[in-house]
């Protein structure tokens, strides 16, 4: 498993994780696509915008390996935003090839498309 040197370990100031530190022994965790409802809690949605602008800031229209980001944050966004890049698609690999859809990012996430 490769590491995305740089990439935000997590949202400053709480608990909300971007990457992994190590291979989980037990398997890799697979990504699925979760429900975005409209009532999801402000700082659920914040971490969300932190994430998708760090995603931008290292790999914008660049295909990406899934490598040492954690899967919990990235199956808020997978199958939307982020997007399986090649067939056949393992959605338990580390070596996974994603995308971003940035038009898509354009408009669910606006905020983090601004300059800070």
């Amino acid at each position: 498993m490769i590491k995305h040197r740089n990439f935000p370990s997590r949202l400053p100031g709480t608990d909300f994780q971007f990457t992994i530190r190590r291979p989980n022994p037990k398997g890799v965790t697979p990504l699925k696509r979760l429900e975005r409802f409209k009532d999801r809690r402000p700082p659920d949605r914040r971490a969300d915008a932190a994430f998708v602008r760090a995603l931008l800031e290292h790999f914008w229209d660049k295909p990406f390996e899934r490598a040492n980001l954690d899967a919990g944050r990235l199956s808020w966004l997978f199958g939307r935003e982020v997007k399986p890049y090649g067939d056949p698609f393992d959605l338990a690999s580390y070596e996974a090839m994603l995308i971003l859809d940035l038009p898509l990012i354009q408009s669910t996430f606006p905020e983090a498309c601004e300059p800070e």
